[in-house]
């Protein structure tokens, strides 16, 4: 249980970081942040995935390219379900998508399966 709530922290600090970044992306209040980190948990999860097997002609076709517009679509599906989430355009959500990708791989990169956070340590003898 503890790393659910370590990575739905680390999607709140991905959408923070991308509100920051991102002009045309808006998040107004704590509560919406965390709330939006787990509506798009809960979207990346069940929506997502029907979404890209639909999709995968035109993502052979572009190389996977299309599916950073998978990725911007199911932010705006979040954004489109809270009242104090507001994306003003397309490339508003392409860009704030990849933010929160690229945010949470790195953050991800640090917590194991079993949710913890691990260290590797080498040691030469």
């Amino acid at each position: 249980m503890p790393g659910f709530f370590i990575r739905l922290g680390i999607s709140a600090l991905a959408l923070w970081l991308a509100a920051a970044i991102v002009p045309g992306l808006h998040i107004e209040g704590v509560g919406t942040l965390v709330l939006a980190a787990l509506l798009l948990g809960i979207v990346n999860a069940v929506v997502r995935p029907v979404v890209v097997l639909l999709t995968i002609p035109l993502t052979i076709v572009t190389l996977g390219l299309f599916l950073l517009v998978v990725n911007a679509g199911m932010l705006g599906l979040v954004a489109a379900l809270l009242e104090n989430m507001r994306i003003d355009g397309f490339f508003a959500a392409l860009l704030g998508a990849v933010v929160v990708g690229v945010t949470s791989w790195i953050a991800s990169s640090w917590i194991g399966p079993s949710g913890r956070v691990e260290l590797l340590v080498v040691r030469s003898d």
